[in-house]
């Protein structure tokens, strides 16, 4: 079943979220939230921890300077995790920073959210939603990972035929599952290399200096391109256009 509401998650800016038991209501969900058009979807996986400051420096420079500006420019859909962590805290705080208008949708666990007035918190590593945040969609499960699927398929809806990439930026195990399921569903996934964890493990399996067999099988894909986190802005930018426009 859909469940339509709305959310007051910052002074400046009103959320809209559904809730959804089976994927194929994503359809009717997205529509009833208004995100019906066919447009470019980037998709935004990963995490931001054990790094140092300036590489955590680097990685905000990368959504304030290349990533949020690019989805503006473009028009574009962006789906994320939606809470208020990692790589979904960097992507809210960019738009917010750019006035960005671009739709930014959340996809996450009903069982791992706090939402606002909630007073019963399910899980104790449960998480608020990220405040900068247009849209969430909430799905069933009560593990960190469970969403992994639903983005995915969200970002597929959402694109209807256009173009769709993941971009992977740092990241921990969950990050690997995201990656295989933007893999099965067919989705280029470009990883940020030089910005640490499963990102750089994923890289070095592309310059095929791996250890970890994940890693390697997702290489084999196919499916994995790499640009350094250090690039030119202006290469960087270059990039993520020409893959979102063709």
């Amino acid at each position: 079943m859909v469940n339509f509401f709305s959310l007051t998650l910052n002074p400046k800016q009103a959320a809209v979220g559904v809730t959804v038991s089976e994927t194929a209501e994503l359809p009717q969900a997205l529509a009833q939230l208004g995100l019906s058009n066919s447009r470019p979807v980037l998709v935004i996986v990963g995490g931001a921890s054990q790094i140092s400051e300036a590489d955590f420096l680097r990685i905000q420079s990368l959504f304030v300077e290349v990533l949020a500006p690019t989805a503006q420019r473009l028009g574009a859909y962006v789906v994320d995790g939606g809470t208020d962590a990692g790589v979904m805290r960097l992507i809210g705080k960019a738009r917010s920073q750019i006035n960005g208008e671009f739709p930014l949708i959340g996809v996450a666990p009903t069982g791992k959210v706090i939402l606002p007035e909630q007073t019963t918190v399910l899980s104790e590593d449960a998480t608020p939603l990220e405040p900068h945040h247009t849209h969430f969609v909430l799905v069933p499960g009560n593990n960190w990972g469970d969403e992994s699927p639903w983005i995915v398929q969200v970002a597929t809806v959402l694109a209807n035929g256009a173009p769709s990439i993941t971009v992977l930026v740092n990241g921990g195990e969950i990050t690997f599952i995201d990656a295989l399921n933007s893999v099965i569903a067919g989705r280029l996934v470009m990883v940020i290399a030089g910005s640490g964890r499963t990102a750089d493990k994923l890289a070095s399996a592309l310059h095929r200096n791996a250890i970890d067999e994940r890693a390697k099988q997702l290489a084999a894909s196919g499916r994995l391109q790499t640009i350094a986190l250090e690039a030119a802005k202006e290469d960087l930018i270059n990039t993520f256009t020409s893959l979102l426009l063709t």
